[in-house]
């Protein structure tokens, strides 16, 4: 939580005259009961309306000074806690978009929404209580037992026994708060993710009629947070009974030795209803000290959270590998006994994995579910590094070219086609921003989604929903091949991102891409045989190794992975030859 006080740095003014003005009207607050004691010493038992209407107009003005100030603190409080909050939602997510692959894997897509929405919220709210009520709350405590003590010794004696009772019970109900309110919001992240994922599959969970088990799952992590907020709620709960019970047994004491002070002429009335207003004034502030105990809690928990998201770290690059020539030509990508394992899987998800590729060639990856097609690809761009071997660009290894270097190289259409809300033409600048309308409805063609564009109000101003929700599978496939296209890279990745095409679109799409420039190597991933057919070289995996590496032809006679996958979409006797 510590760690994260750096993002008040430029709320100092702030975080100074919040707590400042706060304590301003404390001070005002604390002359109350003097003011009191005075109407009714000299006021009231003399009948003199003069000095009541006098002294009651100093109430009115201490009141107008103490809610000027509070309500000058709370502005103070606010700015800063809203720009604290501001900074650190922001430095969070930048944090976030720079990890790897391999660590959001690790964090988890819902836990780290839960840290950049709930978590930072109460962050935001324990900052707010803090400025306003931290310094505030124990002056009025300490200082109303002060100021008793001016007014009488003995009665205030019980504000010495009184009060650390009082901080035993708050002190004590946070101790046993903190570690169950870090429990309450890992039990937020479980019904988080389960919602998310219920959100995101309500299709499928609707196809196979899964609603009542989903429900009963759901049911069961909310009935948990839920006993959980109860359980903690409940021992919250105690701090404010067992605040007033003992405030409450002081007030009866201070009401039984006023009155035998009275008695015996030590005391005034007045004095003794100021020594009451006192204590009641300590009750007050503990109650809302209790409040911002509870809320401090649940912040400093949250915040811990947020601390751990930031001490994430990338994890360190193995050294790079040398490229070992074979020969006089250096290939354009070439892979040298490449693993790659992901973080906590039990076994090597690619295995010793070698093959070489001259700029301007079209690659074909092809193998069963499962057999490390898509890793293979990732780690072309860069998303992870090899466990052991090394990834070559013209001699380097990926390791050593910087990740905007990489990216600017590397035009990838991910399995999952993902568009974000706004344009057509926003979503394709996402490729090249500073690209001509000319250069947009290149790539569209290229993409065979021109009638797409042209069949939609607006053209490329048309708007897309978030997701691309209100396009089809097939649709947002295109622009999103569209958009890697347009921004005209050197190495161009298809990781299966034509399964949602007809056949005769991906006939088309690849005939098109043949025409694509000489210098940009592609990599086409893809269960259908015919899509690859007439790469340059077409790599076969199976289990993560290498089953095989050639053309169609040279697979076909040689390679049975290959042929199991050929003639599992294509009888024998005709085949796909001419396609």
């Amino acid at each position: 939580m510590k760690k994260l006080f750096v993002y008040l740095k430029g709320y100092t003014k702030e975080c100074v005259l919040a707590p400042l003005f706060k304590l301003l009207e404390a001070s005002f607050e604390l002359f109350i009961p003097l003011v009191i004691a005075s109407i009714v010493d000299k006021g009231i038992s003399t009948q003199d309306t003069g000095y009541i209407l006098k002294m009651g107009g100093i109430l009115l003005l201490l009141a107008i000074v103490g809610l000027v100030s509070a309500v000058t603190a709370q502005f103070f409080a606010a700015r800063a806690a809203v720009g604290f909050a501001g900074k650190l939602r922001s430095a969070l997510f930048a944090h976030v978009q720079g990890l790897s692959y391999t660590n959001l894997d690790k964090a988890g897509t819902s836990t780290l929404i839960t840290r950049m929405t709930s978590d930072i919220n109460q962050v935001q709210s324990g900052v707010n209580m803090v400025l306003r009520l931290f310094l505030r709350s124990p002056i009025i405590v300490f200082g109303a037992m002060i100021m008793a003590f001016t007014i009488d010794v003995k009665s205030a004696l019980i504000f010495v026994v009184a009060i650390p009772l009082l901080a035993i019970v708050v002190f004590g109900v946070m101790m046993v708060t903190i570690p169950l309110y870090r429990k309450v919001q890992s039990s937020l992240d479980k019904v988080l993710g389960i919602t998310r994922e219920n959100l995101t599959g309500v299709r499928v969970i609707r196809a196979f009629h899964k609603e009542a088990e989903e429900q009963e799952k759901f049911g069961n992590l909310n009935d948990t947070l839920v006993d959980l907020q109860n359980f903690v709620g409940k021992i919250s709960a105690i701090m404010n009974p067992v605040t007033y019970v003992i405030v409450n047994g002081a007030i009866v004491l201070l009401i039984y030795t006023g009155a035998v002070q009275v008695n015996v002429g030590n005391l005034t009335q007045g004095e003794v209803v100021a020594i009451i207003n006192y204590m009641s004034q300590i009750l007050v502030e503990l109650v809302k000290l209790a409040n911002l105990i509870v809320t401090v809690t649940k912040a400093m928990a949250c915040g811990d959270r947020v601390a751990a998201v930031f001490e994430i770290k990338n994890e360190e690059i193995a050294p790079a590998e040398k490229f070992l020539a074979k020969g006089a030509e250096v290939p354009y990508i070439a892979f040298q006994n490449v693993s790659l394992k992901y973080n906590g899987a039990g076994e090597e998800t690619l295995t010793n994995i070698n093959f070489s590729v001259k700029k301007g060639e079209t690659i074909g990856v092809i193998g069963g579910t499962g057999c490390g097609k898509t890793s293979l690809v990732n780690m072309i761009a860069g998303f992870y590094k090899a466990t052991s071997g090394g990834v070559f660009v013209n001699g380097t290894d990926i390791k050593e070219l910087p990740a905007e270097k990489l990216g600017d190289m590397v035009g990838i259409v991910p399995q999952k086609a993902v568009l974000f809300k706004g344009t057509i033409r926003s979503n394709l600048l996402w490729g090249n921003k500073d690209a001509t309308e000319e250069q947009l409805w290149e790539a569209i063609t290229l993409a065979q989604a021109r009638e797409v564009v042209e069949g939609k109000d607006g053209k490329l101003d048309a708007h897309v929903a978030q997701n691309g929700k209100n396009l089809s599978g097939g649709q947002r496939q295109r622009l999103t091949i569209a958009r890697a296209l347009v921004k005209k890279p050197e190495i161009l990745i298809l990781d299966d991102s034509a399964s949602a095409l007809d056949y005769a679109t991906d006939a088309k799409l690849r005939s098109a891409l043949k025409t694509i420039e000489d210098t940009t190597t592609t990599f086409i991933v893809s269960q259908r045989a015919s899509t690859i057919l007439h790469a340059d070289q077409i790599i076969v995996l199976e289990d993560g190794e290498l089953a095989g590496i050639g053309t169609h032809e040279q697979l076909l006679a040689t390679c049975e992975v290959y042929q199991e996958i050929y003639y599992s979409q294509y009888p024998k006797e005709g085949g796909a030859a001419n396609e």
